[in-house]
């Protein structure tokens, strides 16, 4: 009860610290007013923080923030329309637009221009403020759709955009605390640009630069693009400077901020130039742990890249092998799983009830032979429902016994505690297989990643030939198929075909191979072997079975189309057939789908040889039935033509006629040709 009340008071002060969060980040924000008198960043706060507390703190916020900042004319609007996006998100609570990332935002945007429109059509100038009115509308949906992964109630994360977008509209809100006509605010904005463009490169710095100048402009009236000027080349040339000395960067952006400005006027141009020194003055001044550390120069690099990609290599194998020990020694070092004796539930109960008993002697020692078995006799059905009654004992026992309700209650108090003992072990045995099934498979890809450094890849113009067909159908009665093929070439010449079935049939089946396919394809792209690739794949399926209970079988071919050695991996898969002229074989495993095992199961493997002319026929059990595929057998050893696509089609034409759809059928067909130099897919 003492730790329930704990975990709720710690809950209620977690819940207290956000809504403080979300009341003083939106009160804050107001004061980030637009031409016209808007606030458009409060109300993106307002519009990102959704219904419920978190939404009506937000809300509170708005409220301080108009007293605060706001005159009366322009906070009755921006107040109507923060109340009115906290009404609508509050209305629209648990519709399925609301897992949108645009909804909050497109509400907001909307309720803005709705009372919005009203105030400028009935201003004495409609035309000269629907400007301001636009701009802030877009400033408010940008503000909520880069607010969202900040403010959403339980999903909230620190998304890098987010925070540069949150903490810009924070300081233009300073924007107007100056010392001797210098911003403290905009030469903040260009710490927090210069940082931002340092760390993410170029590309990021300039189109960062670019919108929070835009925006400092904006909220500014100057009636000119200084500052997006300035920033927008100060970031693009500080991220170049990227990995290089701090002090080279800041210098990059002090002069393109310098250049920016050279065709402004002086007493536009002087301010803005001394917040860029500033900004580049406070960037030198933060602490390097900041930026990961002492940084180097890029440009001192090895003479060669091959003792890099050595040492790169080495140091993953080592990291490999410390998992490797690491799995190994929680195997030592696992205590033996031992159930724990259910008499000591009769012990403690006999301690508790018994030992003052007057009859203790008689049935304790006298008659302990009967206590016993009456005791071992009633143990199966105290286990097996979890309670312990009268009828369960003996009645020489139970007639016996002058304290039986007492007893009874103690068992069934123990019983409990031993039920609940023995399921946290289980719990925790299962747990320490999972965790060493995690080192082990983490080791291993490290190992097939540092063996993959070593591998030297040579590219021929000329390239081996291969066809690839395909076939998809859904169970009749429905409009998406459950299976998916992909077939792809990675950097090394490994030619991959791959079929998935998600576990039942339609759209919820589709999305579960789909993703085991994305999944599968972007690992081997990566350089991962298959096995492991497929290894890693099956346990994080299995989590995702714990919440989903789905499953997806996995069936890959791996094929070098220059010397035909091939390999087929198989999860929970229907056969897969190889023909040769006249003759078929099949090749079958008995791994279950992945997904299914929590352990770092491995799939079936068969490794074989493909000649020229031969073809490999990958099918999901909807196509034939691995009990009775004669007929497939029979069709693939009479089939004389070379066109994959065309054996694919004829397959599930004849699958069709045979079983009638009863499930989603998937067919995937490779041929090598006897000869030829160009690969079709």
């Amino acid at each position: 009860m003492g730790h329930g009340q704990m975990i709720w008071q710690r809950d209620q002060a977690v819940r207290l610290v956000t809504w403080g969060i979300r009341f003083f980040l939106t009160a804050a924000l107001t004061a980030s007013k637009t031409p016209g008198g808007y606030a458009p960043f409060a109300l993106g706060c307002v519009a990102a923080a959704g219904p419920g507390g978190s939404g009506l703190a937000a809300l509170a916020g708005a409220g301080v923030g108009a007293v605060l900042f706001l005159d009366f004319a322009d906070a009755l609007p921006f107040l109507a329309t923060a109340v009115l996006i906290f009404t609508t998100s509050t209305a629209l609570r648990g519709i399925w637009l609301e897992k949108k990332r645009w909804f909050p935002a497109a509400v907001g945007v909307a309720l803005f221009l709705a009372v919005g429109g009203i105030y400028v059509i009935q201003s004495l100038d409609p035309l000269g403020h629907v400007t301001d009115w636009a701009a802030a509308a877009i400033l408010l949906g940008a503000a909520a759709w880069y607010d969202l992964p900040l403010l959403q109630a339980g999903q909230e994360h620190l998304d890098p955009d987010s925070l540069l977008v949150l903490g810009a509209s924070l300081l233009l809100a300073l924007g107007d605390l100056t010392v001797m006509d210098v911003s403290l605010g905009r030469g903040l904005l260009c710490l927090l640009l210069l940082f931002t463009a340092y760390q993410r490169g170029a590309v990021t710095g300039a189109a960062a630069g670019m919108g929070i100048g835009l925006a400092a402009d904006f909220c500014t009236e100057t009636g000119a693009v200084l500052c997006g000027a300035a920033y927008g080349l100060g970031g693009l040339l500080a991220g170049t400077r990227m990995g290089r000395r701090r002090s080279v960067a800041a210098v990059a952006f002090v002069g393109a901020s310098l250049l920016a400005l050279l065709p402004a006027p002086a007493e536009m141009a002087q301010p803005l130039l001394v917040e860029a020194a500033l900004g580049g003055t406070a960037f030198l001044l933060l602490p390097g742990r900041l930026f990961g550390g002492k940084r180097v120069q890029r440009e001192v690099l090895p003479e060669s890249a091959v003792p890099a990609l050595e040492r790169l290599k080495s140091q993953l194998t080592r990291t490999a092998a410390v998992l490797r020990d690491l799995y190994d020694s929680m195997g030592r070092g696992a205590p033996v799983s031992s159930e724990e004796n259910p008499a000591i539930i009769f012990d403690r109960a006999a301690e508790k009830v018994c030992r003052g008993c007057a009859l203790c002697d008689l049935c304790w020692q006298k008659e302990y032979t009967g206590t016993f078995n009456a005791l071992n006799d009633a143990t199966p059905f105290l286990l097996e429902r979890g309670r312990a009654q009268p009828k369960d004992f003996p009645g020489y026992f139970a007639d016996r016994c002058i304290h039986l309700p007492d007893f009874l209650t103690a068992v069934n108090g123990e019983l409990t505690a031993f039920l609940l003992r023995r399921q946290y072990r289980r719990q925790l045995e299962e747990t320490r297989r999972d965790a060493r099934g995690q080192y082990a498979q983490l080791s291993e890809l490290l190992t097939a990643t540092a063996a993959g450094l070593g591998e030297a890849r040579t590219v021929s113009g000329e390239m081996p030939a291969y066809r690839v067909g395909a076939a998809l159908r859904p169970k009749a009665g429905e409009s998406a198929c459950g299976d998916t093929v992909v077939s792809f070439e990675t950097e090394t010449g490994l030619l991959c075909l791959l079929l998935a079935d998600g576990m039942g049939c339609g759209e919820a089946a589709r999305k579960e191979s789909t993703l085991a396919c994305r999944l599968v394809r972007q690992f081997l792209e990566a350089g991962i072997e298959p096995e492991a690739a497929l290894k890693t794949l099956n346990a994080a399926m299995s989590l995702r079975s714990a919440e989903t209970g789905s499953f997806t079988t996995i069936d890959l071919l791996t094929c070098r189309p220059d010397t035909g050695e091939a390999a087929f991996y198989k999860f929970g898969a229907a056969p897969s057939y190889l023909k040769k002229g006249g003759n078929v074989r099949r090749i079958t495993g008995g791994t279950l789908p992945a997904g299914l095992r929590s352990t770092p199961a491995a799939p079936d493997v068969t490794r074989v040889t493909l000649a020229p002319g031969s073809f490999a026929v990958l099918i999901s059990d909807g196509v034939a039935d691995p009990g009775r595929d004669e007929w497939l057998q029979d069709l693939l050893a009479g089939w004389e033509g070379e066109d994959p696509q065309v054996l694919a089609g004829l397959i599930l034409k004849e699958s069709i006629q045979r079983e009638a759809l009863a499930d989603d059928c998937g067919i995937q067909v490779l041929y090598l040709p006897r000869e030829g130099r160009v690969k079709t897919v």
